[in-house]
């Protein structure tokens, strides 16, 4: 089962459930949003989707309609944005270990033994070593990064920003773990969603330990979030459209048979620190991209559109690339 959230046409949240073929969403009734619903479930003790199920009346609506007047809301949002947290893990997948690896050994002087194998590479190596403990057991620590709180999500179809001081914009197309924390402080996963994971990779390239400022931008997942357990492999096509012209695109796999870290030991080791069990709190977690323009020269533009895509998560995650003209000038701080 897959669930969506949208505004109807007096503007308020409403969740829906997309048909067979794909053209309606079915309203899930007394629904404020998927949040809501997964607290919900949770308290009374029953799987999220035999809720949805009970829930599910005969009115619908036009799923095209809704895209075309980007009516389209993330799968998961909080009542209080600050209180949903972004975050990641990179180095998951060979694809991205392997452009880390090449992005960063250009730092390294010509000849120096190093540039054969950074940091990242070496990260990479450790999670294929332990990143898949036996149930029950901890494994080895991933990556892990900040990437911002609900205010920095961008819904489905609309804009991503580039602040006007950034060097690049680029997608990571990726899956993100959709988690809400119950009323005794209980993980409770809702799904996986696409996700553009967005990053400034020109800025990381100047130095390694720009990574995390590259992070610090927007990011958007959506607009479908499957319920319930994900495939050992996932599939899907990453592209980058300009006009009417596709200018790059890339088949991309996940899931944990193409990962080096099983999600249960992602998960483990993002929420092992007690803070990020706060009840009522929601979390996004991405969890790595393993194909990237930027790795074949491609670079955005404004006006571009990414566009990300799985058979198994219904509808693609579009999102147009924009330059904020917010004007970049000095942030100055007042001593009281």
């Amino acid at each position: 089962m897959r669930l969506m959230q949208f505004l109807d046409e007096a503007g308020r949240q409403r969740v829906g459930a997309p048909s067979d073929s794909g053209a309606q969403l079915r309203v899930v009734r007394d629904a404020a949003g998927v949040y809501e619903l997964a607290l919900e479930a949770a308290r009374a003790g029953c799987p999220l989707r035999e809720l949805v199920a009970q829930r599910l009346g005969d009115e619908t609506v036009s799923y095209d309609r809704i895209i075309a007047e980007r009516r389209v809301l993330p799968p998961l949002t909080h009542p209080e944005p600050a209180r949903l947290l972004l975050s990641g893990t990179g180095l998951n997948h060979l694809g991205s270990a392997l452009a880390r690896n090449a992005m960063h050994a250009r730092a390294n002087a010509p000849g120096d033994a190093s540039a054969k194998k950074t940091d990242s590479l070496v990260l990479f190596e450790w999670g294929l070593a332990g990143g898949k403990p036996l149930p029950g057991h901890i494994g080895n620590q991933p990556e892990w990064f900040y990437k911002g709180d609900g205010s920095w999500v961008t819904p489905p179809e609309q804009a991503l920003l580039m602040p006007s001081w950034a060097l690049d914009g680029g997608e990571e197309a990726e899956l993100a773990g959709l988690y809400v924390i119950g009323d005794g402080g209980e993980v409770l996963r809702v799904g996986f969603a696409l996700a553009n994971e967005f990053s400034d990779h020109v800025m990381e390239r100047q130095n390694y330990l720009y990574l995390a400022h590259s992070k610090l931008r927007p990011c958007s997942f959506g607009p479908e979030v499957l319920l319930g357990d994900l495939p050992a492999s996932v599939t899907g096509v990453v592209r980058l459209r300009r006009g009417d012209a596709v200018i790059w695109s890339e088949p991309f796999t996940t899931g944990e048979a193409n990962m080096s870290h099983s999600i249960a030991n992602i998960e483990h080791h993002h929420f092992k620190y007690a803070p990020f069990r706060r009840p009522g709190d929601a979390h996004v977690h991405f969890f790595g991209a393993s194909a990237l323009s930027c790795a074949a020269g491609i670079a955005a533009q404004p006006g571009d559109v990414f566009e990300i895509e799985s058979p198994l998560f219904g509808r693609p995650l579009r999102n147009p690339l924009a330059r904020s003209d917010e004007r970049d000038s000095l942030v100055r701080v007042r001593a009281l």
